[in-house]
């Protein structure tokens, strides 16, 4: 019985030996052979919007560098929850990646009831691949060409100076917040359906000033139909000309956007580590450099460490900002 009973023990430990054996071969062979076939890459975003337009060019460049297809699908609606949503519950196999920004990682958490994923434990972090700063822009017809007129003009006309954002609890929302906020002044809210028409609300005198991703207003300074003021970077960028920081007038105000690839939680670590490298490969070319430049945003890399701390970091100081504006949505 004994002989027997170590016998199927002995048995056991060679069939689970093997099963385990047989499972590094096949993802050794996953590795090897990844990718094959086209990768699905979810934009929890509406078509047209700035992070549509970035990640359809990050995408196109990756697929020539992978030499596989990056098929983009657009899955907006309920501030990027159901793209998430879909993200979350997709074959952790490598085939479906995600392009997530602020709006779905770190604001919707904050303000929404009720949220079916984590963002910090149900995806696997691999690398930003764009920050954008947040433009601060004005109607030209102004008198306002700097932080400190900005602030002095709200304070000499009290009630009737708007803010536009895209929405309540949009990072134009959240962003024009901290910054009356930070430096004791006013304007009045009002909210749009989007970037695009609370852009277009500045541009036609509608609403005074916005703080919104500079892609959705580099053209429209360019023209003049817009005045940029100053960005959210922490220190200037050769990207942004001679244009200052908020920071240099309200110290310590940074709130840039950013836009970064996850992969449903599980997928294997080399292939997330092979993905990656085809990431910083796209991104060091100097074309892809020049296109997201053009949409006021640069290239940029970290490691799925420094993604997450990032992301949680930003959670974190997003809740104090909601907590000032008492905002919530069901």
């Amino acid at each position: 019985m004994i002989y027997r009973f170590m016998s199927m023990i002995g048995l056991g430990i060679i069939l689970l030996s093997n099963a385990v054996y047989a499972q590094r071969v096949m993802n050794a062979d996953a590795v090897k052979d990844y990718p094959n076939r086209p990768i699905r890459m979810i934009l929890p975003n509406a078509p047209g919007s700035s992070n549509d337009v970035l990640g359809r060019i990050f995408a196109t460049k990756l697929g020539e560098v992978i030499g596989q297809q990056v098929i983009v699908e657009n899955h907006a609606g309920a501030a990027g929850l159901i793209g998430m949503e879909m993200a979350k519950t997709a074959q952790a196999d490598g085939y479906t990646i995600i392009s997530t920004s602020p709006a779905s990682m770190t604001i919707l958490p904050n303000i929404r009831k009720k949220l079916n994923y984590d963002p910090l434990g149900d995806y696997q972090f691999v690398s930003l691949y764009a920050v954008l700063p947040n433009m601060l822009v004005v109607n030209p017809s102004l008198p306002i060409q700097t932080v400190q007129d900005l602030i002095k003009f709200c304070n000499a006309n009290p009630e009737k100076v708007y803010v536009a954002s895209a929405g309540p609890g949009s990072q134009s929302h959240l962003a024009s917040l901290l910054m009356q906020v930070s430096a004791n002044f006013s304007s009045i809210h009002v909210p749009y359906k989007g970037g695009g028409a609370s852009v277009l609300a500045v541009m036609t005198g509608e609403a005074q000033w916005t703080i919104t991703p500079a892609s959705s207003v580099m053209g429209h300074v360019r023209n003049g139909k817009l005045r940029a003021v100053a960005h959210s970077l922490s220190q200037r960028s050769q990207l942004m000309g001679d244009i200052p920081t908020v920071g240099e007038t309200i110290p310590g105000f940074s709130y840039s956007a950013w836009n970064g690839i996850v992969m449903p939680k599980g997928v294997p670590i080399a292939i997330v580590d092979k993905f990656r490298v085809s990431m910083i490969k796209t991104l060091n070319m100097t074309e892809v450099k020049d296109l997201l430049g053009k949409q006021g945003a640069e290239t940029f890399t970290n490691t799925p460490e420094q993604f997450r701390t990032l992301v949680q970091t930003e959670l974190e100081s997003t809740a104090k900002v909601v907590k000032v504006s008492n905002l919530t949505i069901d």
